[in-house]
């Protein structure tokens, strides 16, 4: 398997557990705007975004530009499954078909 999308996954989930972190940090109550914006949780998960995007800018420089949207595409589906493991958000079957038209529009992409 090609370095450039292994870098390009590693960057995906971090992003994905960027948005967790944003997400469990919206939910909470903060005694000011200051501290609603500049807290431990918030500093984390933006951090990890930057790294995140940074490990995309190294992944981008060696792939090529239409295997991008594809890897990018994964996810929607680590999303998923950390909103059910941290929030016990419902896997519904709308959105098991959203992930089922991504899945196949993956398959289709690559044949």
């Amino acid at each position: 398997m090609n370095i450039y999308i292994l870098i390009s996954l590693t960057a995906v989930t971090i992003a994905s557990f960027s948005q967790v972190i944003l997400k469990k940090s919206s939910g909470k109550k903060y005694g000011s705007k200051i501290r609603e914006y500049l807290n431990p949780m918030v500093i984390t998960g933006y951090g990890l975004m930057f790294v995140s995007l940074v490990f995309s800018m190294i992944a981008f420089s060696g792939l090529e530009f239409t295997n991008v949207p594809l890897l990018e595409s994964v996810g929607y589906i680590i999303i998923m499954v950390l909103g059910y493991l941290f929030f016990k958000e419902k896997i519904t079957l709308r959105k098991l078909a959203g992930m089922a038209i991504i899945l196949s529009g993956i398959f289709v992409y690559y044949q």
